[in-house]
């Protein structure tokens, strides 16, 4: 891991409340890189598709969920403190947002989540050795149109292998001419809009934090329904 003597790092802290009167609360905390050529930040999407996790967490509670484009990790993080099997993942490529995972892992005394480098699009070894998943989370992983369908790739792949899975992603709307609607036609995907104040993500404030602030942000459950045309095996 990179040393973090080397890297401006900042703590960021988020809580995660319980919205029928109770005392019950989560806290999380995720070390930021303050380097604008390295962006290891918490976006928007993540910390609404982080409260959707909370909101859930009956449901994970012992069940595996892999994070695809994790980064700093809040969702993965959040699912993990309530009781799943949590992977991170994030390119290959990229080691150090691989390290920015292990570091929000120590930064919450994660010892038990596992953290794989995984290229979208590549069918490698290390994504067909992944144990079968439950759930699989992505926070604004449809940020770069040139990107779209090697995400989905991946969704579906993954998606096939375990039928009963559900990917829990958010997307921030940066361009009306930037859809994904095609894409998944042809990967057979189907998609869910989940509105926001279903589950406490409506405001501008989210954890008792200033995310997502104005950004418009969707919060969707995509499934597959059918084997999709040139899908990988």
């Amino acid at each position: 891991m990179s040393s973090p003597e080397n890297l401006d790092l900042a703590l960021k802290e988020f809580t995660f409340d319980e919205n029928k009167g109770t005392l019950h609360s989560l806290t999380v905390f995720i070390p930021e890189v303050l380097d604008p050529l390295y962006g290891m930040y918490v976006w928007p999407c993540a910390v609404v598709l982080a409260q959707y996790v909370w909101t859930q967490r009956d449901e994970i509670k012992h069940k595996t969920i892999l994070e695809l484009g994790a980064g700093v990790s809040l969702p993965g993080t959040v699912a993990a403190k309530c009781g799943a099997t949590v992977i991170l993942s994030d390119s290959a490529e990229l080691p150090r947002c691989l390290d920015n995972c292990r570091r929000t892992c120590e930064a919450n005394s994660l010892r038990e989540v596992g953290v794989v480098g995984l290229t979208w699009g590549q069918v490698s070894p290390e994504l067909i050795a992944l144990p079968p998943l439950h759930v699989i989370l992505g926070s604004d992983v449809f940020y770069e149109p040139e990107d779209f369908e090697d995400v989905l790739v991946t969704v579906s792949f993954l998606l096939r292998r375990n039928p009963e899975a559900q990917f829990w992603t958010t997307y921030q709307e940066r361009s009306a001419d930037w859809s994904i609607e095609a894409l998944l036609h042809k990967w057979r995907l189907s998609c869910r809009l989940v509105p926001l104040d279903s589950f406490g993500a409506q405001s501008g404030q989210i954890a008792r934090s200033t995310l997502p602030g104005t950004h418009i942000v969707q919060m969707m459950l995509i499934t597959a329904h059918g084997p999709a045309q040139g899908a990988p095996e």
